[in-house]
């Protein structure tokens, strides 16, 4: 819409489109570079820790889960732990939490909060909380992906101090990878059934891995973002 129709609108119908474009959740899959945001949109109003009290636990995510819900339940019951990973994380030192920025309907989301929850079961020294787009909009900002984009899931890793010390953001390397170099010659249909194929064939064995290389680093005092590393 161009700004002389613009001015031309009620005042009322104008601020319900500025309301609306703000509101706006961001795209999981998003192909513009800004993610959806800009960066003068957002001001951090809010903590990590604030924000992971906030937040709730994936039993409590899980149970309110409506969109992709049956992708969500199974990747959760589905996931393999294989022992030389567990091994590695158990032998981890210090106490960590992953505060999570997640939406249900999110494929991304549905297909590697699960595997994470799951390794979270068996670590007794790591907590997990997920918050919405909306609560974690300015950590999105924060995270964004190679591209420039604010996308979910974001994974933040925090030490006993609340500090950020890593990240994981929207999907595992190989994947995003194998996206970048088949997008220029594949339709979107075909895309999109390599995506799948993939993620069936990885079953979050990918997302295991960099969660546990998270750790390990984040441990040895060597923090980093696992899709900028």
């Amino acid at each position: 819409m161009s700004a002389p129709v613009l001015y031309q609108l009620p005042g009322m119908i104008v601020l319900a489109l500025a309301v609306a474009l703000f509101a706006a959740p961001p795209l999981c899959r998003s192909d513009r570079p800004d993610g959806g945001f800009s960066a003068s949109s957002m001001v951090r109003s809010d903590s990590l820790e604030r924000l992971y009290r906030r937040g709730r636990t994936f039993a409590e995510f899980l149970s309110a889960v409506r969109s992709r819900r049956e992708t969500w339940l199974d990747n959760y019951a589905g996931a393999v732990l294989p022992r030389e990973l567990l091994e590695r994380a158990r032998a981890v030192a210090g106490r960590w939490r992953l505060l999570v920025v997640a939406e249900d309907w999110c494929g991304d989301s549905a297909n590697t909060i699960p595997y994470l929850a799951r390794l979270v079961d068996s670590l007794p020294f790591v907590e997990l909380r997920i918050v919405g787009s909306r609560e974690g909009r300015w950590l999105l900002e924060r995270h964004r992906t190679p591209d420039g984009r604010a996308a979910t899931p974001t994974v933040v890793l925090l030490d006993s101090a609340g500090a950020d010390v890593g990240c994981f953001v929207e999907r595992p390397a190989g994947l995003r990878e194998w996206l970048t170099d088949n997008r220029p010659h594949l339709s979107e249909g075909k895309l999109q059934q390599g995506r799948e194929e993939w993620r069936r064939k990885d079953a979050g064995q990918s997302t295991l891995r960099e969660m546990v290389e998270l750790l390990e680093g984040a441990a040895e005092g060597r923090p980093y973002c696992g899709p900028t590393r």
